[in-house]
């Protein structure tokens, strides 16, 4: 008998835990706080330990070992409030011949890298959890498959999607908590993930508080942008000319957020896998949820209606939210496997998902339909350009489409792209 809560919600992570825990000794689940970590680990868990118990806590600054009790998996949440619990549980499994499944550690942040003496490499295997997907919320209808598109399937018909519901998706964001409550309940939930995650630094951060709410108050106004360390530092209104400690202040409060994983960094790709376009590309930085952003600029669903420039952008944080979920779940996806283009020529296209064989599919976000032909030009540009390469291991790309907001039907262009709905899709 597992801890599963009675309400709980399955999570497209609950398949690749179980198989992880088949894997490895242990299993961290690392995310964003009120995703979901704790009550998708309990799902899976015999018996749980609680870091945000005090008692607890200082037992395991005693003797970490002491938490480590219980019939497995065993569940120690919020591991991170007492790191050495870490070394402890890596040191267990090995004592136990490393036998798969025996603790579950879930974390909301990162710990100094100083304060655990072994990455766990072999023993630990790591996940990242994020907020809830559409499908996993029940907002999309699954019509489409981010697996099948990689072995051709595809089904065009009618379709169902309200700019109205996007809005509201966006601002009230994909929060467990929040599924039964009314939306004007709901919109407070990001509001005070903020307010609460930025008063809790205090001691944490060289940083201050008004500095770490500018840098996120940026980070909105920039969603999506590769934004320099020099930009933020203008919009956190530090000393320009300084640049050194103003790169200095900026870095220090990303990692804050990084570290939280309240942001994530989405690298650039090319199809050479030497190519060092790969690494040479400015990151792109998206927030964990999109009603993270909508929130720090203050917009509501009706206020985010008027704003069209930011609901696109917006849109897409909330696309890249899905997508993140969706290739996490895929069992021939790699780290990192979710990417973005940019070349010198100016071309850019929102996503890149490739497997491990080499297969890639490319996905451009649109809002509006009427946006669409645009989409479609930008894939087929990418499409030549890669096919032109002939470093390019896999030139021809398995799928491409135009994920967009609003439409009447999903369908396939003449060009071969395939265009649906953000609701219509799952992994």
């Amino acid at each position: 008998m597992t801890l599963r809560h009675e309400t709980y919600r399955p999570r497209i992570i609950d398949a690749v835990l179980k198989r992880h825990l088949a894997t490895f000794g242990a299993v961290e689940v690392a995310g964003t706080m009120w995703s979901g970590k704790t009550w998708s680990a309990q799902a899976q868990a015999n018996s749980q330990t609680s870091l945000y118990s005090q008692q607890a806590a200082d037992l395991a600054r005693i003797d970490p070992g002491t938490v480590l009790s219980g019939e497995p998996p065993h569940l120690i949440d919020e591991w991170q409030e007492v790191p050495s619990v870490w070394d402890s549980a890596r040191h267990a499994v090995d004592e136990a011949g490393s036998v798969p499944g025996q603790y579950m550690l879930t974390g909301s942040s990162t710990p100094a890298k100083n304060q655990v003496r072994h990455s766990g490499a072999g023993r630990i295997s790591q996940l990242r959890m994020w907020p809830m997907s559409l499908s996993e919320s029940g907002d999309s209808d699954g019509s489409v498959s981010l697996s099948g598109l990689f072995d051709g399937d595809f089904t065009s018909g009618p379709t169902q999607s309200s700019i109205d519901d996007l809005a509201r998706f966006i601002c009230l964001g994909g929060w467990p908590g929040a599924l039964k409550l009314n939306p004007d309940s709901a919109i407070l939930i990001p509001a005070q993930y903020m307010s609460t995650l930025i008063s809790s630094s205090q001691g944490k951060t060289p940083r201050s508080q008004r500095q770490l709410r500018a840098l996120g108050v940026s980070l909105a106004r920039n969603v999506g942008a590769s934004a320099t360390l020099d930009t933020l530092g203008e919009d956190m209104r530090l000393d320009a000319e300084d640049a050194p400690q103003t790169r200095q202040v900026v870095r220090q409060c990303l990692d804050f957020y990084e570290e939280r994983y309240v942001i994530d960094e989405i690298r650039g790709w090319d199809a050479p896998i030497k190519s060092p376009r790969r690494l040479r590309t400015k990151p792109k930085r998206y927030f964990s949820d999109p009603s993270l952003p909508a929130s720090l600029l203050g917009m509501t669903p009706s206020r985010l209606m008027s704003q069209p420039q930011l609901f696109g952008n917006l849109f897409e944080e909330l696309c890249m939210r899905d997508l993140r979920v969706y290739v996490s779940a895929l069992t021939a996806s790699p780290l990192d496997s979710l990417r973005y283009y940019r070349d010198s020529d100016g071309l850019e296209v929102d996503a890149i998902v490739e497997l491990n064989d080499g297969r890639w599919g490319a996905i451009e976000i649109k809002l509006g339909s009427n946006k669409v032909d645009q989409g479609v030009h930008s894939l087929l540009r990418l499409r030549n350009k890669i096919q032109s390469n002939p470093a390019a291991h896999n030139p021809e790309p398995s799928f491409m489409a135009v994920l967009v907001g609003k439409t009447d039907f999903q369908y396939t262009t003449p060009e071969g792209v395939r265009v649906f709905p953000i609701t219509s899709l799952t992994v």
